[in-house]
């Protein structure tokens, strides 16, 4: 259906271009002074699955008039502007070219040299390093949630299990929870944001340092449910963040360090070359 509706509209569009030189095996569907739309440049996604034959063609126009209207108002800006203006287009132009050649050949000298492997001697190398710089915004927990019916049968059983760690008891809660709990989040063995925890219980705290300070344990209620929580660690804000917590900061940091030290050697080599073989002269 796509090709008919190119085809007709084409055949519509082109009877005013046949004495326009053209390329030979591209169709045009618009001409703006010398400048072409070919019917290969009309992106295919403007015919959407399911569109009647006229939204397409629609949508096909309205994209040729858009074109056409900015290419005129192109001209009309090249053929009025005055030759200080004219020189300070082509002098953005030149640069805008220049940094987007040397952005392509910089990707594709990161892709094909660039070491991207970062041990786990160096993430934590550079973390102990640099401890200062990892400091906390928000407080940390490592927790248990539970969220149970407050109807749940055997509750008495979920409150003497949640605060314990022992691997029994652990086995224990987790079926009973599996049963007829809600929720259960162990996170025991990752750092989450305290507020994160806060928006999943009924809990209002002014002060969540003290807060955390003082409870390792808490049961809250509303009407319907009852909130278990258990937390298990805790870290502060303005302490220095966990390690396991910004692992992957880390190893971000050193990659972009490692990248900005590999472009600035690579920029550093042209020059040298360059320098040394006559293609760069200085007067």
């Amino acid at each position: 259906m796509m090709i008919r509706i190119f085809i007709a509209l084409v055949l519509t569009l082109t009877v005013s271009c046949n004495t326009i030189a053209r390329e030979p095996d591209r169709t045009i569907v618009a001409r703006a002074g010398e400048r072409m739309l070919y019917l290969d440049q009309i992106p295919e996604g403007l015919v959407l699955k399911g569109m009647n034959e006229t939204d397409s063609i629609s949508a096909v126009q309205s994209f040729i008039r858009q074109w056409s209207r900015k290419e005129l108002l192109a001209l009309r800006a090249e053929e009025n502007l005055t030759p200080e203006y004219k020189a300070e287009v082509n002098r953005q132009l030149d640069e805008m070219r220049n940094n987007l050649l040397i952005y392509q050949y910089q990707q594709q000298m990161i892709i094909q040299k660039l070491d991207t492997l970062v041990t786990d001697n160096e993430l934590q190398d550079y973390y102990v390093s640099n401890l200062s710089t990892f400091t906390l915004t928000s407080n940390l927990v490592k927790a248990l949630f539970i969220k149970v019916p407050a109807t749940m049968p055997d509750i008495e059983k979920v409150k003497n299990l949640y605060r314990s760690s022992d691997p029994a008891d652990m086995n224990a809660l987790e079926e009973l929870c599996y049963l007829y709990a809600l929720r259960y989040d162990d996170y025991d063995d990752a750092w989450m944001p305290f507020t994160q925890l806060l928006l999943e219980v009924p809990l209002e705290s002014a002060n969540q340092e003290q807060w955390l300070e003082r409870n390792s344990a808490v049961e809250l209620k509303d009407d319907q449910f009852v909130y278990f929580v258990a937390i298990r660690e805790y870290k502060l804000r303005n302490s220095v963040a966990p390690f396991e917590y910004i692992r992957n900061q880390v190893k971000t940091i050193i990659l972009n360090n490692r990248r900005n030290d590999f472009l600035q050697k690579l920029e550093d080599g042209i020059y040298d070359e360059a320098f040394r073989n006559g293609t760069l002269k200085v007067y």
